[in-house]
């Protein structure tokens, strides 16, 4: 066009204009889409979901089928189907609740009712899939959301920004056939709500914790042991509740005999040493453990049965604690915990 208007006035002032012209365009299309976000953001502040992201070309072309065609073998075409159809919620988008999103996403899952009200920030980086340069400062709902459609622009996210609490906990179990935890150690509340709701609603939940260079599985199972009868949290104090989540989470301790400085764990912080392997590694078990539940097949460890894998000491160890809380050697286990961390010597476990 440049060339033609060029050729037709016989000169260069009219190539200039068209390339004023086309600045100007560049310019407006970066306004529009600075008002697209404000928008977006706009609507997350007020409790809506922000829009489904637009077909690209990609996307387009996406099929379903093809996509998640390199799972079969290990799953059927009637079990892919079938996970397509399942919905999972997972609280906490942070260490191990993003990375769980997004291996789930990878194995065919086609709806999930995500929950986080935090966002991203230079200290992420060692472990949380979403946090990266550009997203610093960004909602990690927004982040995780856009990565998910990225791998599957099919999929169905409902989107909970504040996190979960008391008036949406029932919105954000509806419909779910398993519960996978990603909210941080230090948020009692928040876990002891969505537990105590799982099952009520009869919703399977799994908890992967990240310990130093492994990572330890619970299922709760309905009908099985509940969450507040394997760790007994209920009414009590924030460090008794920080004592009695170590010990349970963590009743193998695999983790404790390398952890090299323990002045990097600080509780009254609620901060402490984490590693991306760990995260990662939770986010396979925790995908493992989810298909078993959605597709009924497989052995499925239910408290007070556990399994601590350690990558660092090349161990395994499965853990049973009858009665939970309640078991004299966990009692004990709670009892030792509490003298080390008085003497400010904690026991290596990062969330």
């Amino acid at each position: 066009l440049a060339e033609q208007l060029v050729d037709v006035a016989g000169g260069e002032e009219a190539l200039a204009a068209v390339q004023v012209a086309d600045r100007r365009l560049v310019v407006d299309e970066q306004i529009v889409a600075v008002q697209d976000r404000e928008v977006v953001l706009r609507d997350v502040v007020a409790g809506s979901p922000p829009p489904p992201a637009p077909a690209s070309a990609p996307a387009a072309g996406f099929a379903y089928e093809q996509a998640f065609a390199r799972n079969l073998g290990w799953v059927t075409p009637a079990e892919q189907a079938a996970l397509r159809g399942k919905r999972i919620a997972i609280a906490g988008l942070g260490g191990v609740g993003g990375v769980h999103l997004l291996t789930l996403a990878r194995l065919g899952v086609g709806a999930f009712s995500i929950a986080d009200f935090d966002r991203f920030d230079w200290p992420n980086f060692n472990r949380q899939v979403g946090a990266t340069v550009d997203t610093v400062g960004l909602p990690k709902i927004d982040v995780l959301a856009e990565m998910a459609r990225a791998i599957n622009p099919q999929v169905e996210l409902r989107l909970f920004p504040q996190g979960v609490n008391p008036d949406n906990i029932d919105a954000f179990l509806g419909g779910v056939d398993a519960y996978v935890d990603g909210l941080d150690f230090f948020a009692f509340a928040a876990r002891e709500l969505t537990f105590a709701r799982c099952a009520a609603l009869g919703v399977p939940a799994i908890t992967v914790a990240p310990l130093g260079m492994g990572a330890a599985l619970l299922n709760f199972i309905p009908g099985k042991m509940s969450f507040e009868d394997y760790f007994g949290v209920a009414g009590r104090s924030a460090d008794e509740k920080t004592v009695r989540l170590l010990v349970g989470l963590s009743p193998a301790l695999l983790q404790r005999g390398y952890l090299v400085d323990p002045s990097f764990v600080d509780f009254a912080r609620q901060a402490g040493p984490s590693t991306p392997m760990a995260c990662q590694m939770c986010a396979g078990i925790a995908a493992t453990e989810a298909l078993k539940i959605l597709l009924g097949r497989g052995e499925v460890l239910a408290a007070p049965w556990g399994v601590h894998y350690d990558a660092y000491r090349n161990t395994v160890k499965r853990t049973w604690r009858p009665g939970g809380w309640r078991n004299p050697v966990q009692r004990l286990a709670a009892a030792l915990a509490r003298r080390h961390l008085q003497r400010g010597r904690p026991s290596g476990l990062s969330r």
